[in-house]
This record gives structure tokens, C-alpha cells and sequence, in this order.
């Protein structure tokens, strides 16, 4: 298993995109929407969201909580990479985003629809923050990787249309295989702040 990612102290040009009880409207999606059986709560505080959750691999295999739809879209175009302050507990999670649709409405004809998501590890023990580059999202439908829409139209991560985030923590990971930081079980993920950064 890899250790986790490196911790990056605040960059300069930070801008905040979600923190403390801003995170309030984010609700949790789980394998129950495919007919799984985790369960998982998301809670809000003046400290930040909070994932509680039993986590079973039959039938499903994730977890999740997901902002609402931001209208208008957030613009991040100035930015290269997300930062999220976190304490996690030694599994490996996804971040997932999804931008709006700027290819004749295509994406949003896709059940699930296309997500750009990128693996992220936790430390087992205390507060971290990672750093995760735009450049390294990979496009997603339903935790399959994809490289283009299916008339063969190219597909382009947008930073200036992004319409919601995602924590999630899956059996699969961004490539589609399996996620060797995937454990069943109790979870439990704060997550204090999401930045972006230059």
C-alpha cells in the first residue's frame, strides 16, 4: 500500500472554495441508490463535514457525501489544483468533480454522467492537508474510466464550469480497479477545508 501523499503548507495564492459549517447543504449518496447496504451520515459543524459510516463491500462497496449543485458554476480557472485539510484515518478516498457540460449537453445524456475523479490516501492519525492538481483527474462514469464520449468526442476537464464535489470511499479507484485502501467497516472522515491553489 503507498504511504500517504506529502502534507503542503497553505499556498499563497489560496482561494477558498469550502470550509467550517460553509459546508452545510452536503448530504450523503451510498451504495443503497445500487442496491448495497453501507450506511453513512454527513454532519456539519463549525469545524467542518463530517462522514460516519458502516461500510459494506456486497452489493456496493461506497460511501460518500456530495455538495449540492453550485449555481452559478464555481470558476477555478486560475487555479491548477485542489488543497483539502482533512483528518482521515488510513483509507484511500476519491475526489470527485463534475463540471458542466460545455459538448452539446452529451455528458448529461450518461446515467451517472462523467465525473473527473482523482485517488487522495489519509494518514492513520492526525490532521493532514494534500494537494491534488487538476492535471491528474481522470475521467469517470460510475467508477469506470473512460477516455473520450461515446461518439469518440474528446473530453476536456473545464476548472472554469465546475458544478459539485464528492469525498467518496469506494472499493474501486480512479483507474476502475481495485482500491488497495479500501477496507469495510466503521469509517469516519472530517473534512475541515477545500482550497484551490495556483
Amino acid at each position: 500500500m503507498p504511504p500517504p501523499p506529502p502534507t503542503f503548507p497553505p499556498a499563497e495564492a489560496t482561494m477558498q472554495v469550502v470550509s467550517g459549517d460553509g459546508f452545510s447543504g452536503w448530504h450523503a449518496l451510498n451504495d443503497t441508490v445500487m442496491g448495497g447496504r453501507s450506511s453513512g451520515v454527513c454532519t456539519v459543524s463549525s469545524r467542518g463535514l463530517r462522514l460516519e459510516a458502516e461500510v459494506v463491500e456486497q452489493g456496493g462497496g461506497f460511501v460518500s457525501c456530495r455538495s449540492p449543485v453550485f449555481s452559478p458554476p464555481l470558476d477555478l480557472s486560475d487555479q491548477a489544483a485542489f488543497e483539502l485539510e482533512l483528518q482521515g484515518d488510513g483509507r484511500h478516498y476519491k475526489l470527485a468533480v463534475a463540471c458542466a457540460d460545455g459538448v452539446a449537453g452529451l455528458t448529461e445524456l450518461i446515467p451517472g454522467g462523467v465525473r473527473w475523479v482523482a485517488n487522495f490516501a489519509t494518514a492513520a492519525d492526525g490532521p493532514c492537508r494534500l494537494r491534488i492538481p487538476f492535471d491528474q483527474l481522470r475521467p469517470s462514469i460510475r467508477a469506470k474510466p473512460i477516455e473520450a464520449l461515446p461518439l469518440g468526442l474528446p473530453l476536456r476537464f473545464d476548472a472554469a464550469r465546475i458544478t459539485r464535489l464528492q469525498i467518496l470511499h469506494s472499493k474501486f479507484g480512479d483507474d476502475g480497479t481495485a482500491n488497495p485502501g479500501f477496507r469495510a467497516g466503521p469509517l469516519l472522515l472530517e473534512l475541515m477545508a477545500i482550497d484551490a491553489v495556483a
